[in-house]
């Protein structure tokens, strides 16, 4: 019982963030453009910073050749995610404009905004290394497939020739993941940036900013989508229970082979790959399905309604876990 009120501590945290950018939003202290501007401001400078000190500071040479292997078991949850989702579109004929949100909506996850401040919240900056695991697979999966998958379902192009997909390396290699890079030629060249003093405590601040900034930028996406839109119908319905079901079970599985193939397997590496696998919908997708004449409003009301839902889930989810 300990387990279960302490992750809802931990969820608690996030939530009165969440709802602290709500309520501003909402009377009115910060003004339609404030939203974007924090995203930006996050996904560009504060995310590569706080990605920057944690590789510095938690990896080491001799670790790389450990946390290269942990990719493999993402990526392959990240295949049967896939798998069972087109399956799944097939079966309930998901309509045209919808299939590659619905795709999404279920294999790739929100791990900059909710993702990254949940597990700093729940496992603390341990987790960070691992975090970092999930982010690259989750990353490279969305931006090099899964748009293309939307893209390829704009149900203005039915009866024209598909377009060639071209691969956005700008998107597959956004400023987190170049802070990553960075960081892994300054351990590997072994050069002491964060011997600096001013160095290590700029980046230090800047990085710090991710989690609270992050909260409050859905806080002010849940006010702009309005809860009362949220609606249950079937894809919505299914797309849930893919998102929060069946990819934490496939990664729970994954994670017990992992755990008899690799004896000396972090446990903090499999509660991380476990919870991130369950965050909720990229925030993006609303975006993403109105750039390809998508169905936005179910975009729209999957990613509001995974966004309030995460915060039942995670608690039950941490329990679980503790049992693996």
């Amino acid at each position: 019982m300990s387990t279960f009120l302490n992750s809802i501590q931990s969820v608690l945290v996030v939530v009165i963030i969440m709802i602290l950018g709500y309520i501003l939003r909402k009377t009115g202290w910060f003004a339609d453009t404030f939203g974007a501007n924090i995203a930006k401001f996050i996904k560009n400078i504060a995310l590569p910073a706080s990605i920057f000190v944690s590789v510095l500071q938690k990896l080491t040479r001799d670790k790389l050749i450990s946390f290269s292997s942990y990719l493999i078991w993402g990526i392959i949850s990240v295949i049967i995610g896939y798998i069972i989702s087109y399956i799944l579109v097939k079966v309930l004929k998901v309509r045209k404009g919808r299939r590659g949100v619905f795709i999404n909506a279920i294999v790739n996850a929100n791990t900059i905004f909710i993702g990254l401040p949940l597990n700093l919240a729940l496992f603390g900056d341990n987790s960070m290394t691992y975090f970092l695991v999930y982010y690259i697979i989750n990353t490279v999966s969305t931006w090099a497939f899964g748009v293309f998958l939307i893209s390829n379902d704009d149900p203005t192009k039915e009866n024209q020739p598909k377009e060639k997909h071209h691969i956005n390396w700008k998107q597959v290699l956004p400023m987190p993941l170049v802070g990553f890079l960075v960081a892994l030629v300054f351990l590997l060249t072994n050069i002491p940036v964060l011997k600096v003093p001013f160095v290590a405590q700029s980046l230090g601040y800047v990085g710090s900013l991710v989690t609270p900034l992050s909260l409050i930028y859905i806080g002010i996406v849940l006010a702009d989508a309005g809860l009362k839109s949220i609606r249950f119908d079937r894809d919505t319905v299914v797309a849930l229970l893919g998102r929060f079901v069946m990819s934490p079970v496939v990664m729970i599985i994954l994670m017990i082979i992992a755990g008899h193939m690799v004896p000396d397997l972090p446990k903090l590496l499999s509660q991380t790959m476990i919870i991130q696998s369950a965050t909720p919908m990229l925030a993006v997708l609303p975006i993403l399905a109105a750039d390809a004449h998508g169905d936005v409003k179910y975009a729209t009301n999957i990613v509001t309604t995974s966004t309030v839902l995460f915060i039942v889930v995670i608690p039950i989810l941490m329990t679980i876990i503790q049992y693996i």
